[in-house]
């Protein structure tokens, strides 16, 4: 789980979204559009057709002009996290915690401001996704999504990703670590940009992948078709796999530039509280 002092941190932050994709319903982030709320915003000059109700008659008595208040419209966000739960996901348990752990704060930081949340598993056999709104649901949401356990063997994120994109969100959070074709994806992404929402895109990989260190004979063992092949892997043989996998992850995030996404890389290598704060506060997408 966290620290008291992390999820103390988490509560004071907010998701940062573009002003125009702001929902219709009620929360408590401030929109830039002026409306009821109880929070003063300024003054100005009262117009024919104004509410008379918000004229400031202090004002009037020292000016002897009209003004009215204006007060901060509040506004909430329809958030959607999607989570790749693939076998390639799971197979590195540190990577599939830190997966988890940055789906579960953000999910904690979209409740505790009131923005209503879908947190959707993909391709996860028969584990429904989680609609919710409300800070009364944060630390369960938290909780429920960190010790998520699923033990079958999964299809392809992106043919499931696919059937569930929804539509109607303001932002959404894509959680994968990117290990299917780049066609593929870039078909996905473009589904996904093409229904007006504002997309980050959470490429996740562990270290052991970035950096391998296993020199000689293995079996190596695809961990979603289940099919086997016998290699020696020798030095040149892992340089090699670091350019084909640095050439995809550029391709990635050369895609989400082109198609307006927000990219952002982590590694298992650092604590999600460590990676919060160079990946999400750093940027401003996160304040």
């Amino acid at each position: 789980m966290f620290t008291h002092e992390f999820l103390a941190r988490l509560r004071k932050l907010r998701l940062v979204v573009n002003s125009n994709r702001t929902g219709v319903h009620k929360g408590i982030r401030r929109s830039h559009k002026f409306g009821s709320s109880l929070e003063f915003s300024d003054f100005r000059t009262y117009q024919p057709g104004d509410d008379v109700r918000l004229v400031d008659w202090n004002v009037y008595g020292r000016t002897k002009r009209h003004y009215i208040k204006r007060y901060l419209d509040e506004q909430e966000i329809k958030i959607a996290i999607y989570l790749d739960c693939t076998s390639s996901m799971r197979i590195v348990d540190t990577k599939w915690l830190l997966a988890k752990k940055i789906a579960a704060a953000l999910s904690y930081i979209a409740l505790m401001n009131e923005d209503r949340l879908s947190f959707i598993p993909v391709s996860a056999i028969d584990t429904r996704s989680v609609d919710r709104k409300g800070s009364n649901y944060a630390k369960q949401v938290l909780s429920d999504i960190i010790q998520l356990q699923i033990k079958e063997t999964t299809s392809s994120f992106i043919k499931e990703m696919d059937k569930k994109i929804q539509k109607g969100k303001q932002l959404s959070l894509i959680i994968t670590d990117g290990m299917e074709s780049i066609d593929d994806y870039e078909q996905v992404l473009l589904k996904a940009a093409s229904a007006k929402s504002q997309i980050w895109f959470i490429h996740v990989l562990s270290k052991e992948e970035i950096d391998p260190d296993f020199t000689g004979d293995a079996k190596l063992i695809d961990s979603e078709m289940e099919t086997e092949v016998n290699v020696s892997i020798s030095s040149k043989l892992v340089s090699a796999y670091q350019l084909r996998l640095k050439d995809h992850n550029e391709k990635l995030k050369f895609i989400c530039r082109k198609l307006g996404i927000q990219y952002i890389f982590l590694s298992d290598e650092k604590s999600v509280e460590e990676l919060f704060i160079a990946n999400f506060i750093s940027r401003g997408i996160v304040k």
